[in-house]
Formats: structure tokens, sequence, C-alpha cells
């Protein structure tokens, strides 16, 4: 069976907006859905985060996908990378991803909060071979990310890039309660 794992983000929780629209529209499409509630959100650890990815997840195949929102996506790569050698998944889609702390768009913001997820650069060889399929969605008006991480995860990734109008970092407090690109995405990747 098809299994998708949808991350949320940084001070996020799993019914929040989108991404709990997501999960029944996926279910109908009869994949097996779970929404892990991430250890301490607000101030988040890389260890734990993965830590309940590795947990949740078990042991990772071709039918596994994965959805995260913004510091789910950084999540999702830091468990890909983390991976044996020889395992792998089937994609992943990555909404309003980074990949370091230079992430805003308003320089001067503090995100030291997250700065375990990035003490060391990504591994871009290695999730390339552990996860074949990316498709990236960004926001052209995105307050908190830079819009130059669609262009890195395509380069680095080679992922399929998809542009949102005005949906700013795609939260719910925003108006964003649903994602239809999302939905496309995973059925793009699983091949449905």
């Amino acid at each position: 069976m098809k299994r998708v794992y949808i991350v949320h983000g940084w001070g996020g929780y799993p019914k929040e907006g989108w991404l709990n629209w997501l999960k029944p529209k996926l279910e109908e499409h009869g994949f097996e859905v779970q929404m892990p509630a991430m250890p301490d959100s607000e101030y988040p650890k890389m260890h734990a985060w993965l830590g309940t990815l590795s947990e949740t997840v078990g042991t990772p195949d071709e039918n596994c996908y994965f959805v995260g929102h913004s510091l789910g996506c950084i999540a999702i790569l830091r468990y890909l990378e983390s991976l044996p050698e020889g395992q792998g998944v089937g994609g992943a889609v990555l909404v309003a991803g980074f990949t370091d702390m230079n992430i805003t768009v308003e320089e001067d913001e503090d995100i030291q909060e997250v700065q375990s997820f990035f003490e060391t650069e990504l591994d871009f060889a290695a999730l390339r071979k552990r996860c074949p399929n990316f498709i990236a969605i960004h926001s052209d008006n995105d307050p908190f990310v830079a819009l130059r991480y669609a262009d890195i995860f395509r380069e680095k990734l080679g992922a399929e890039v998809v542009i949102e109008h005005e949906k700013l970092h795609f939260c719910e407090g925003e108006g964003v309660s649903e994602l239809p690109s999302a939905l496309e995405a995973v059925l793009r990747l699983a091949g449905e």
C-alpha cells in the first residue's frame, strides 16, 4: 500500500489548515496517511524530529511519500539524508521549504530556534539517491521563505517547481485551508 507522511512546520501541529484538508483527500485515493505530531514544535530539535519520523515510518520503501510544510521540509530532507545506503522512498513534496538558516526575505529575522537542523550542509547527492522525485511548491509573496529556494530545489534536487500566486506562507491564518497543488503533486509522484 502507498503511504504518505505529512510533516507540519515550526510551531505547527498535524491538524492545521491544508495539511488536515490533504489527509482525507489522499485517503480517497487509497493512500494510508499519517500526520505525526512533531515534538516541541515551538523549539524544535532535529534529533527529536528525526526520531519521531523514523519511528512513524518504520522501514521506508518506494511506496513511501512525504509532504512537508516549512520546517517540515528540512526535517524530511534530514530524515532522507539519514537513511542507509540503498534505502529510499518514492518522492517528496516540499511546501515553502528551505535549505539553510538564511531563509527570510527579512534578513534580520532571528531563527536561532531551528539551528540544530543546519549544523551541517545538506548532502544533495545523497538525497537524490534516496529520493528520485521532488516537487517544490512556493508562494510568490511568502514573507518568510525567499523564492530563491525554488531555484535551489530545482538545481540541487532536480525538483519540479510549482509557484503559487499570493499564498503567503501557506498558513491557515493567512487564508490557506486547502492546497490542491499539494494533492496533485503527491498523485503525480505516485503515478496516480
